[in-house]
């Protein structure tokens, strides 16, 4: 396990439990999470506890709604150096699986281009579809999305440290979490924070506005109404948990540089009331607003009717919560790659609005992906 906390890098080993939570009853457990420090995801389908969503797509049992492990020691990397943190025989154990852990492994002889759920003349006719709702009143926005599909179980630290060094993210991680019999690997660079906290102050960190090339992103009236509709959106989730009056914006449209590519980020505060727990706050809040779109519940039907298979982990949240010290980090889960079943997975999507172009929705699409596709050919293959 590899995640990110601010500056520094945090690696752990083995998790001492592990929590697979589905459905409504999940939100319960997040509020019971014994007193350590965990780390996992939140599936983006744990939105249908959240809203009423008349299922279309078949579920996926392999994948649970919330799956979090908790690590009794991590080493922790930052400027200052290297440390170890937790109990001393815990912090002993995981300092000898480190100077033991095997190198990365490779990718097969040949790694055959991906499916995608969408192909561009399909994900293309859907945002007229949307636009037509839009223009009814049905919403303002949706976030639309397809999934790329490679047919190999992906090596994921390999592929982590190949995405750190073509496409670092602030938000990088990388969780391999037993669930049963099987695994559930989930590598990650995302540039986005869904929702942090520490104590009762608490942030999320919306990007809307997706380019490549700052000036025309900063001048482009469409990705600034894009990203003002979704900071309404995250402000008003906040307001259901947070203290009156302590909603505030103290960044807007704030220019973003990422590898490739320019965002347009936006950060909203507040102070959580006295006894909202994790499971309350993130209940409020998930899925994330950037990722789905306004109003919420009418958007995740739309979303539900229009792509053909579910998101999973992507547009989730992936992340860690440390119950000890009440404090969270969890990131968006875009550019990011879930690896499991025989499969690896990428979903990447775009915000659709009345104004929107379908062709330059899609080139949207393959910008956001493209440097990930490419640390994919960074990495070593195994002889043919």
């Amino acid at each position: 396990m590899v995640v990110r906390r601010g500056e520094a890098t945090v690696v752990a080993a083995e998790p001492s439990d592990v929590v697979v939570a589905n459905g409504a009853g999940a939100f319960d457990v997040l509020d019971g999470l014994a007193t350590g420090w965990w780390a996992g995801y939140l599936s983006y389908d744990l939105g249908r506890a959240v809203e009423t969503v008349e299922t279309r797509l078949p579920p996926e049992p392999s994948m649970p709604d919330v799956v979090l492990a908790r690590y009794d020691a991590r080493l922790v990397v930052d400027r200052s150096g290297a440390r170890f943190v937790g109990g001393r025989r815990a912090c002993s154990a995981l300092e000898g699986l480190l100077e033991r852990a095997p190198a990365p492994g490779a990718l097969p002889p040949s790694l055959d281009p991906p499916t995608s759920s969408l192909d561009r003349a399909e994900f293309e006719a859907r945002v007229p579809s949307i636009i037509e709702l839009i223009e009814a009143g049905d919403c303002y926005q949706v976030n639309l999305t397809r999934r790329l599909t490679w047919d190999h179980t992906l090596d994921p630290i390999a592929l982590h440290r190949a995405l750190a060094r073509v496409n670092p993210a602030p938000h990088a991680a990388l969780l391999v979490l037993p669930v049963g019999d099987e695994s559930i690997s989930v590598v990650s660079a995302s540039p986005e924070r869904f929702l942090a906290w520490r104590g009762a102050e608490c942030e999320t960190r919306p990007i809307k506005g997706t380019g490549p090339d700052a000036r025309v992103l900063l001048d482009s009236v469409k990705d600034r109404a894009e990203n003002v509709m979704i900071v309404d959106l995250a402000r008003n989730d906040l307001g259901r948990v947070c203290e009156y009056g302590s909603i505030h914006v103290p960044a807007m449209l704030s220019l973003e540089e990422h590898p490739g590519l320019v965002h347009l980020v936006s950060t909203v505060r507040g102070r959580r009331r006295a006894r909202i727990g994790a499971g309350a706050l993130l209940r409020a809040t998930f899925p994330p607003a950037s990722v789905t779109g306004a109003p919420k519940p009418r958007v995740l039907q739309i979303i539900e009717d229009l792509e053909t298979v579910r998101r999973g982990v992507y547009c989730g949240a992936v992340g860690w919560i440390d119950t000890e010290h009440d404090e969270a980090d969890l990131a968006v889960a875009i550019r990011t790659f879930t690896i499991t079943g025989g499969q690896t997975t990428l979903g990447v999507g775009s915000g659709i609005v009345a104004d929107s172009d379908p062709a330059a929705e899609w080139e949207e699409t393959e910008l956001k992906i493209s440097r990930l596709q490419r640390a994919l050919g960074t990495l070593p293959r195994v002889a043919a």
